[in-house]
């Protein structure tokens, strides 16, 4: 992470990462190696037979047959005593003590379930499930909890609380110290083999309560009742009493169903700061003190029984009975919560256990669509991981109730309550092999229990995935008379993973469920009657036959008759009548029902006499699908309205009343809202029931019902409030007072709350809320009263405010798929602010209230903090961090900390002071829950933040109307998630207040590497360090091996022969100023022997015998310092030498005769920019360096290196010898004079870098006959391939004798002057000459080190500023040298020897294609002052006897350019630079290579013939119009910082308490007046927004001192501003053009005459191998390539779209000519192409005039109702 004394690199946590894996993959198996002293006897057991047959082992793998059977040698336990101390435990213990912030805590200590394996912390042990031991603990604490003064009276002080220790297994003992009286020792003992894991303790001054024994059953079953005992902390006996009592109920009942209690008692400890809600361990379970409740709880004591009842049923299962593997898991917490439901339904009743049984199976069938594996997987041996544990203990009491249904309809059996005993008394006795019970032998004991084969049982619910989803439809047959249903099914979790193999092999989902289903059938005289389906097929249509032979006998059977007549005496008061009636009618006996004035006041709504015929003519009353419960599925059943409400009338099974409510609430109607409104009246109905009618009233709320739903809410909500004085109020004008609370009616309770949610969930269609809903829930806060209540009201306070947060928040999807759109979508009239207002009010109120009278665990507080938060969110409030930053501090209650820390996390968390207080949380809080939710909620709310809207991101939007389906959308759609997220990340590591945030690269590391740092802190570290920092490439490991040097004599390879190769001459016609060759990779520091000089410019290969150089290197004999060879790039072999023969040319090695095509190039150069982009590419990216790399004796070993970097080069030079064999053959020019060779460096790797020559004179060398080739005289001299040069200054050429000079020949001269080092760059070479030189070596060059790092600083420098000015003059040189191409193309070639200048070129595609193309004659002009723009010379215009009398130049100087770029400026030099190799020393002019924002030099034009012509080039400075909807995001985001808020208003000299204001500040500036001026359309430009800002700032700053908070203010918000600034001035197409341009090509691409500019132009499959010549490839475009660009934002403006489109049909009559068929087509085409362009410019005009006339406020979605 960092060296010693080093700070961590925050960079480095990806290697952090690797560690803890590394770590955490040791494996809990092995074997403990003790030394046993030899003095210590080995005895060997009396017995030589195994009595102990258990093993130890977390999977007992099947013994090998005989082993068994030999004898085995056993000897007498050796105990082994470990003598240990711990101090400052970091896991698995906890202590809680009092502090500043909670100084009335009670210490206590207790073991923690902080972590799986935390036992392992706290005590030396194999820490794993399935070892297990027996336990003996002897515990010594302090007697007391406060100090006390020794005195002569040993009584116990009334003051003083005694020390309680309780402990896993059972108390033997306490004893006073022997030897100190202060001091206690309790003694424990487990005697039943328990794991480590199982075990637990607590220490703390406890108060004991013993829930006492049930006299009646302990009669009953004549034994003693196991005792339960529970303790809590001092001042909380009452709660303990109330929330623990109801314990021995469910001992009785465990013990009566299940089997005896397989331990000797059970003890209950509540204390504080639990990091879990509970930690069950034998005979112990460990509670957190949130479950204690008063007498006046109702919501938290059902929650308590819940979780208690549960806790004891896992003594049972989960402790006693352990799984086998944990994919057994399962099965282990599927038993404890199956017994603990059946538990639950003897408390609560048979209504609530099939409701709550209906609930979860509808979360299961939407949980486990393909997301979720199968609750058993054999084949994986690790714990289910934290996201699927909730659903495997969710799922697996479902399965054990299907299971428990299955087995019961076999007839043998009484389903799984003859199974469980067994199983469990199997444990007791030691028949189960180490208490492990596998989901085999329970199968197994299932099996023969009752017989029934559950193969395909287990493959479908246990083994495999997914759930059913049924579709019924009903019809009845009257020929047949039999009720004809048909079945389809399908599984969504198999439907999902179709062509998934893996997922499929991985989680097994099943294709279609088979089994058998009940259906029950009401027939029509009101008897019911079962059907058996046999499901064996996905579709299937049976025949169910019908009892009732006639439909009438519906209205006068006996049984019919006796019904109404029931019906009848429960109406009028029979008691005896109405209990035997039950639920058979449950709208009977309400009076509001029964007169004809209620009637209308609750605007009941009566069948009509079409239903009431229809409902006569029905042959069956209604139809139950799986009425028995035995299927997790979920069906769909179509049948009637009034069956429905038969149904939920009729049936006395609460699921059939749920489905039926779930079916009417998708058919709302006014009858449908009177059957609901009936329900939730009627108190035989369950209360759940009640509930859920309550809540699907809201589906009737609707404009259609004129808002019936909403009227029966209120009508039904009035019983709890003061009626109106006219009965014939109107509901939604009336004020709701509530009556004082009175609780005392729990399922009125729970109504009640029903009530108040239905009401706040009512919207209109736009999405908002009544305004006499909000008023209404106003109110009800406003006017509760609970001072007679008997029972808490927190809850229903909660319940309220949260009904309020709900209502006011609009449920309108947000545009853009945003959480919170940047505008709001409607405005809040006075109104909703004034209902806003009111409703903070009162939530404030009560916050307050919670203060001074607490609720339970504050949980009105909690619920205000969620109702700023939901507001927050919706953006209706400033969503500040001093909201919650206060409740986040020690001192307040757990709970509500983290409800504060959730609040804070939707706040800009991430500024500095914020991000170091979360920091010290996470790495120091006293609270595990609070450290652990902290860092899990840093991490997860920088998603939420960046939904919000908080961080800014320019996601591209992908959108298009010109679709194209090629089948691959589910591949496209993964890419672009990716590719989101890709950005996203990115987004956010450029982040300067997240990613480059110095708070969090200062504090992650350190904290992540505290050795005491939670370890679910710690990976939510390195999660949130992944998101925000982006990791280093982490050093491989090196192994190094030292061997022995062997001495090798080598010979010196044989030098090779000289070969002068003579090409045919060719004419390479390139326009341009030498072009820019990216520099080297890194920097080569190799240096090795010398090589000769070749001083031969104008031969395209000369070989020349180098110093014996140990083979394998590749190098290449450095060039002139005017020219570069491509072909010397190549490494030379040792061949033996031959002399170089002058009278023929030497013929081109075969090698070097190769070559590839541009599109070989382009294919070659794709892949190896692929291989570099691979993040293990780093080391090959250069070649290697042995001094550098450590490595002295690698060109010892590796004889043929090579890198990426040297393969680049080597392709270009490929490629160029394949341009140079598709040209013609040119004659060649005279030779010039020779050149004496300048000093070069020794030896270069390539690719090429910098080179430095030896500033110091080189002796004269020796004379070589120089190599004549005969040519005419007349020949027009041609140049040789391109070359890569490379200048460096500090050199100077030596004097060329002039004595040796030939004729003179028109060139310009090329000036030796020193220069400033330049980059490489492609060059147009000299032209061939008839004798090339051969000189001989210079002497050995010396270097004292300076050189190279000069170099890599000049490598830097030069990258840099290259950079920089590269994307500023791409686009401009791209237009420039297409057009000069064109131009040049026109005239015909010069034949007065003048050479064309080439443009420079920066890609190599470029180049290449300017080789290997026909090049254009080029525009000779003076520079611009513009730096975007390539200077160009003046245009020679001299004949050729005007430039022979001029001194002849050089041999390597070009013969006819007569001027070209020099290296720019360097501002500490007076001079320019001269070490260009074109320039003449007779002419004067230089033209400058202007780059970035150098000084401009103007040329001094003495040369009478040149003629210079304006530059087409300007310097005017790019000004941005004004957009206003930028600007207005801009002020937008500045005007809501909060330290804006002093720069929204002018300065009032008065108000503010600045008198002198205005004599100092001359032009004041303020933001509101910025919108003004906004607004009136007074801005014309982006900079003059810009300059009214900056106004802003600097008005601050020369008004207010420094360090004052108005300038802190200002640099605050100036920083926010140069942030977002860059992107107010993108500039791109808006949405509504890039939608109308779109459209237009999806138009256009209906015309006939689409297909023949669809695709690009393929010269090979069209047979046009020369289109490319005539159109450059890089003007070609066709509409696939215009679309591309269109829909990833290429085009700034509608013009730029159209002269792409004008150019693709230029490009058609330019290759084809005007009168042929394809120019006739590309004309229709563009007629229609223009008309359709001027329609869309003409609607998008005067949909611009008509918004401007209806409003000048900026338009914005208004959706009303």
């Amino acid at each position: 992470m960092g060296g010693a004394g080093e700070a961590p690199d925050c960079h480095k946590h990806a290697e952090l990462k690797r560690k803890l894996y590394s770590a955490m993959q040791e494996c809990d198996e092995g074997e403990l190696s003790i030394a046993l002293p030899r003095e210590l006897p080995v005895r060997a057991a009396s017995g030589a037979s195994s009595v102990n047959g258990i093993v130890y082992e977390a999977t007992p793998e099947p013994q090998t047959p005989g082993l068994a059977s030999q004898p085995t040698a056993e000897f007498m336990p050796i105990v082994v005593n470990i003598a240990y101390s711990l101090r400052n435990p970091v896991d698995g213990f906890e202590f809680v003590v009092p502090s500043d912030a909670y100084p009335y805590r009670v210490p206590h200590a207790y073991t923690t379930p902080s972590s799986p394996d935390s036992a392992r912390c706290w005590v030396p042990c194999v820490d794993n499930l399935w070892e297990k031991c027996t336990w003996e603990f002897e515990f010594v604490v302090p007697r007391y909890l406060e100090e006390r003064v020794a005195s002569d009276d040993d009584d116990e002080s009334p003051d003083c609380i005694p020390t309680v220790v309780v402990c896993s297994g059972e108390f033997v003992e306490q004893v006073a110290h022997p030897y100190n009286s202060n001091k206690s020792i309790f003694v424990f003992s487990q005697t039943t083999l328990t794991s480590v894991q199982h075990i637990a303790f607590a220490a703390g001054p406890f108060h004991l309560f013993q829930i006492p024994s049930d006299s009646a059953s302990e009669d009953a079953s004549g034994s003693s009742q196991t005792p339960i005992y529970a303790f809590c902390l001092p001042g909380l006996e009452s709660q303990l009493t109330n929330s623990t009592l109801f314990l021995r109920s469910a001992m009785n009942f465990y013990s009566s169903e299940f089997g005896s209690y397989p331990f000797g008692s059970f003890k209950l400890v509540f204390v504080d700061e639990m990091p879990t809600s509970r930690f069950d361990s034998s005979t112990l379970t460990l509670v957190s003190s949130d479950l204690l409740h008063g007498e006046d709880a109702i919501d938290q004591a059902v929650e308590t029984r819940h979780s208690l009842s549960h806790a004891l049923a896992c003594q049972w299962s989960g402790l006693n009975i352990i799984p086998k593997t944990w994919s057994d898991l399962w099965l282990i917490n599927g038993l404890s919560l199956y017994i603990n439901g059946l538990f639950l339904r003897k408390l609560f009743g048979n209504n609530d256990y099939r409701f709550k049984l209906k609930k979860d199976m509808q979360r299961v069938t939407e949980w486990d669509i393909g997301a979720m594996p199968p609750i058993c997987q054999p084949q994986i041996s690790d714990p289910p991981d934290a996201a699927t544990l909730p659903f495997i203990n969710l799922k697996s009491p479902l399965v054990l109730h299907i299971l428990d249904r299955k087995l019961g309809k076999s007839g043998t059996s009484l389903g799984l309550s003859r199974v469980l005993p067994k199983v469990f008394l199997s444990a007791i006795s030691g028949e189960l092999q180490n208490n492990a019970l596998s989901t085999h032998t329970f199968l197994r004991m299932c099996r023969k229990v009752s017989g029934v084969d559950l193969r395909t049982f287990a493959e479908q619910w246990i083994y495999g995935s997914g759930c059913p989803s049924f579709g019924f439809s009903a019809s009845f047959n009257r020929k047949k008379m039999a009720v004809e249903i048909t079945m389809r099914q399908d599984c969504p979790a198999h439907t999902a993973m179709e062509g998934n193999e893996i997922s499929k092999a991985l989680f097994k989902p099943v294709q279609f469920f088979e089994g058998q289903m009940t259906i029950r059938i009401h027939e029509a005289d009101g008897t019911p009657y079962e059907h058996v389906l046999d499901i064996r097929s996905p579709f299937k249509r049976y025949e169910v036959p019908f009892n009732t032979k006639y439909k009438r006998v519906r209205r006068n059977t006996k049984r019919y008759l006796a019904r109404q007549a029931a019906a009848q005496a429960a109406a009028e008061g029979d008691v005896e009548a109405a209990e035997a009636m039950g639920m058979i009618d449950m709208g009977f006996g309400l009076e509001i029902w029964e007169k004809e004035e209620e009637r209308e006041n609750w605007k009941v709504a009566d069948w009509t006499e079409e239903d009431e015929a229809t409902m006569s003519g029905a042959t069956y009353e209604w139809i139950r699908i799986d009425a028995d419960f035995e299927w997790i599925a979920s069906s769909k059943f179509e049948q009637p309205d009034f069956m429905w409400v038969s149904q939920l009338q009729r049936d006395r099974d609460v699921v059939a009343q749920l489905e039926a409510i779930d079916a009417l609430a998708e058919k709302p109607n006014a009858i449908v809202s009177s059957t609901l409104t009936k329900a939730v009246l009627v108190s035989n109905y369950y209360y759940r029931v009640r509930c859920e009618a309550a809540l699907a009233l809201v589906q009737c709320a609707i404009r259609r019902l004129d808002f019936l739903g909403l009227f029966h809410l209120f009508k039904l909500f009035l019983r709890y409030c003061y009626e109106p004085e006219d009965p014939s109020q109107d509901l939604f004008a009336h004020k709701y007072v509530p009556k004082p609370n009175d609780f005392t009616d729990l399922p009125e309770y729970f109504v009640r709350k029903s009530l108040i949610t239905a009401i706040s969930q009512v919207r209109f269609e736009n999405g908002n809320t009544p305004s006499v809903v909000r008023q209404f829930l106003i109110d009800q806060l406003r006017y509760n009263d609970n001072t007679s209540n008997p029972y808490s009201d927190g809850y229903y306070i909660c319940t309220i405010i949260a009904a309020a947060s709900f209502a006011i928040v609009s449920t309108s999807p947000p545009e853009r798929g945003e959480l919170a759109p940047t505008e709001n979508r409607v405005e809040q009239n006075q109104e909703d602010i004034e209902l806003i207002k009111q409703t903070r009010i009162e939530v404030d109120r009560y916050r307050s209230m919670d203060r001074l009278i607490p609720s339970p665990q504050n949980v009105v507080t909690i619920a205000a903090l969620e109702f700023y938060m939901a507001l927050g969110v919706a953006n209706l409030v400033p969503n500040h961090p001093k909201t919650f930053f206060s409740l986040t501090r020690q001192g307040n209650y757990s709970q509500l900390r983290i409800a504060a820390f959730d609040g804070l996390f939707l706040t800009k968390w991430y500024a500095p002071q914020i991000m170091r207080y979360v920091f010290a949380v996470m790495a120091n809080d006293p609270s595990l829950a609070v450290r652990r939710h902290v860092a899990k909620s840093a991490c997860y709310s920088l998603a939420v933040l960046a939904q919000m809207g908080e961080m800014k991101a320019a996601i591209k939007e992908s959108e298009t109307l010109l679709i194209e389906e090629d089948g691959n959308g589910n591949e496209k759609v993964k890419e672009s998630k990716k590719s989101e997220l890709d950005s996203w990340l990115k987004i956010l590591r450029k982040d300067r207040e997240l990613g480059k945030n110095e708070v969090i690269r200062e504090f992650l590391m350190p904290i992540a590497l505290k050795p005491d740092v939670d370890h679910e802190v710690r990976w939510c570290l390195l999660k949130l360090a992944d998101l925000l920092i982006r990791p280093v490439e982490e050093t491989p490991p090196t192994v190094k091996i030292h061997i022995p040097s062997t001495p090798i004599i080598e010979a010196a390879p044989q030098p090779p022969p000289v070969k002068a190769i003579v090409k045919a001459p060719r004419v390479v016609k390139t326009g341009g100023a030498p072009a820019k060759v990216p520099p080297a990779p890194a920097t080569t520091k190799l240096k090795l022997p010398g090589t000769p000089t070749v001083n031969s410019p104008r031969i395209p290969s000369i070989h020349v015998p180098p110093e014996p150089v140990k083979r394998g290197v590749s190098f290449a004999a450095p060039p002139t310092p005017t020219s570069m060879t491509p072909s010397l790039h190549k490494a030379n072999k040792a061949k033996p030498s031959k002399p170089a023969s002058s009278s023929k040319p030497a013929s081109t090695p075969k090698a070097q005769t190769a070559g590839m095509s541009v599109q070989d190039y382009k294919a070659c150069k794709s892949a190896l920019k692929k291989l570099k982009a691979n993040k293990h590419a780093a080391l090959f990216l250069q070649p290697v360096d042995p001094i550098r790399d450590h490595a002295p004796n690698y060109f010892d070993i590796i004889k043929d290196p090579m890198d990426l970097s040297t393969m680049k080069w080597t392709i270009i030079n490929k490629t160029l010898e394949a341009a140079d064999r598709a040209r013609p053959a040119k004659p060649m020019p005279p030779p010039p004079p020779p050149q004496q060779a300048a000093p070069a460096p020794r030896h270069r790797i390539l690719p090429p870098v910098p080179a430095f020559n030896d500033p110091a004179p080189a002796p004269p060398a020796a004379p070589v006959k120089p190599l004549r080739i005969p040519v005419p005289s007349d020949a027009k001299p041609a140049p040789a391939r391109p070359t890569i040069k490379l200048r460096m200054g500090g050199q100077s050429k030596p004097e060329v004798p002039q004595e040796t000079a030939p004729a003179p020949v028109p060139v310009s001269a090329n000036a030796s002057k020193p220069s400033k080092p330049r980059k490489a760059r492609i060059i147009e070479p000299a032209p061939t000459l008839p004798e090339p030189i051969v000189e001989p070596p210079p002497p050995p060059y010396v270097d004292d080190g300076s050189h190279d790092i000069l170099q890599e600083v000049l490598a830097i420098e030069r990258e840099q500023d290259d950079r920089r000015m590269h994307e500023k003059r791409e686009r401009e040189r791209e237009r420039e040298r297409e057009r000069e191409r064109d131009r040049d193309r026109e005239k015909p070639a010069s034949t007065n020897g003048v050479m064309k200048r080439k443009k420079p070129v920066v890609e190599e595609d470029d180049i290449l294609e300017s080789l290997i193309m026909p090049s254009k004659k080029e525009r000779l002009s003076p520079p611009g002052p513009s730096s975007s723009s390539t200077s160009k010379p003046p245009k020679a215009v001299a004949k050729s006897e005007v430039a022979k009398k001029e001194v002849a130049p050089p041999a390597s100087s070009k013969p006819s350019t007569p001027s070209a770029p020099v290296s720019r400026l360097n501002k500490k030099e007076k001079a320019p630079s001269a070490g260009s190799s074109r320039q003449s020393s007779v002419n004067p002019i230089r033209i400058p290579n202007l780059k970035g924002k150098e000084k401009e030099i103007t040329p001094a034009l003495s040369s009478p013939g040149l003629i210079q012509k304006p530059s087409r080039s300007s310097s005017a400075a790019q000004v941005n119009p004004i957009n206003d909807r930028k600007v207005k995001e801009l002020l937008r985001v500045l005007t809501k910082l909060p330290d804006a808020v002093i720069f929204l208003r002018p300065v009032d000299p008065i108000l503010d308490g600045c008198p002198t204001y205005f004599d100092e500040i001359k032009h004041p500036m303020d933001f509101g007046t910025i919108s003004a001026k906004l607004q009136r359309g007074e801005y014309t430009t982006m900079e003059a927004v810009k300059k009214d800002v900056g106004l802003i700032f600097s008005n601050c700053r020369q008004f207010n001192p420094p360090g004052t908070f108005p300038v802190a203010a200002a640099e605050s918000v100036e920083r926010v501003f140069k942030k977002e600034w860059p992107k107010a001035l993108e500039r791109k197409l808006t949405f509504t053009e890039k939608r109308g341009l779109q459209s237009v090509l999806t138009n256009l691409a209906k015309e006939d005459l689409y297909r023949v500019f669809h695709l690009p132009v393929d010269p090979v499959a069209l047979g046009i191998p020369t289109y490319f010549d005539v159109v450059p490839r890089k003007d070609a475009r066709d509409i696939q390539t215009i679309k591309q660009k269109l829909d990833t934002d290429k085009y700034d403006a509608p013009e730029a779209f159209e002269a792409d489109v004008e150019l693709m049909f230029n490009n058609a009559i330019k290759f084809n000519g005007a009168d042929s068929d394809v120019g006739a087509l590309a004309n229709q085409l563009r007629q229609r192409f223009q008309e359709m362009m001027s329609s869309w410019r003409s609607s998008n005009q005067k949909k611009r005039k008509d918004g401007e006339q209806s409003t000048s406020q900026p338009l914005k979605k208004a959706r009303t109702g």
